[in-house]
């Protein structure tokens, strides 16, 4: 049976060291574990793929052969998984009831609000802070460490999470309560899926009547029409050095990972009965996408989706 965690890191000059167990290194898990090595931790990472969890081990951290065996004497525990099911048999099966009182517990996967905060409540009955931290910025974002995190749990939780945080992100949001930080997530990114598409059906359109895109974009740019989706991430090639569509779409976000993003707000919409007619729109637009083929490809690619109607 799990004792009582009373001392929960080892501090290294003005610098607090802690043991991490870390479960999920996939693109964005493996980075953001490698970060927290570079930060000095500890880290002792699981991953259904061998491969990944020995790509953990080259970077100077500790492979571990099961999730079970990743979290024991660990100070805190973070999680990258896929969904909503995947988090609740994680730590139910591997995590509550097994480490101390007082373990920190950080997930940080994008899942259904109802499943954040199902396994919070779980968590906090066995004397265990949590936190939801979904986080935005992609692969690119893992790797330089620029992530922003949506954070919900308790004041007192979020304070604890929040130094583990900063070693993978740059924007650390404490959002409210459990669950809000996923609610913030789906939020945001239905927003950017819909922005995607406006910005698509724009260029598509100004293409069909003969104005150069370029201009438009320096009009849009500086006009009512800017956004994120646009200045940074233009789906049309040429405009933005950064943006995929600059290289055929490879992902930093793929289309499937938007899909997901978008059935959860769809989802979610729908327990809270929140009127969300484009996020509808959207989710459709981006499950034909993603059933044609190209679940693999950049989100932005989906104008070439459009441009081909």
């Amino acid at each position: 049976m799990a004792g009582d965690r009373t001392d929960t890191t080892r501090t290294e000059g003005e610098v607090s060291m802690a043991t991490i167990g870390f479960i999920g290194l996939g693109n964005m898990g493996l980075p953001m574990a490698l970060n927290l090595t570079k930060a000095g931790h500890a880290v002792r990472g699981f991953d259904m793929s061998e491969k990944q969890t020995q790509a953990l081990a080259a970077g100077g951290g500790v492979a571990a052969t099961s999730a079970a065996g990743a979290v024991d004497g660990a100070d805190v525990i973070v999680t990258m998984l896929p969904a909503g099911e995947h988090v609740r048999t994680v730590y139910s099966e591997s995590v509550i009831g097994r480490v101390p009182k007082g373990t920190l517990l950080i997930d940080c996967s994008t899942i259904d609000v109802e499943s954040a905060r199902a396994v919070a409540a779980d968590a906090e009955a066995a004397g265990l802070p949590m936190v939801d931290a979904p986080v935005s910025g992609g692969v690119a974002g893992a790797a330089g460490g620029t992530l922003t995190f949506m954070v919900g749990g308790a004041d007192t939780a979020f304070k604890r999470a929040e130094p583990f945080l900063q070693a993978m992100g740059k924007t650390i949001v404490h959002a409210g309560g459990s669950g809000n930080g996923q609610a913030a997530k789906i939020c945001n990114n239905m927003m950017l899926g819909i922005s995607m598409l406006a910005v698509s059906e724009a260029f598509v359109m100004a293409e069909k009547l003969g104005l150069d895109t370029a201009r438009l974009f320096a009009i849009a740019s500086k006009a009512s029409g800017q956004s994120w989706a646009m200045t940074s991430y233009c789906p049309v090639p040429g405009l933005v050095e950064s943006a995929p569509s600059n290289r055929n779409f490879k992902p930093g976000f793929t289309a499937s990972m938007m899909l997901k993003d978008l059935m959860l707000a769809q989802d979610a919409a729908e327990a809270s009965s929140a009127s969300t007619p484009l996020g509808h729109e959207a989710a459709r637009l981006f499950k034909e996408y993603v059933e044609s083929g190209h679940g693999a490809v950049d989100f932005s690619g989906i104008i070439q989706m459009l441009r081909e109607r």
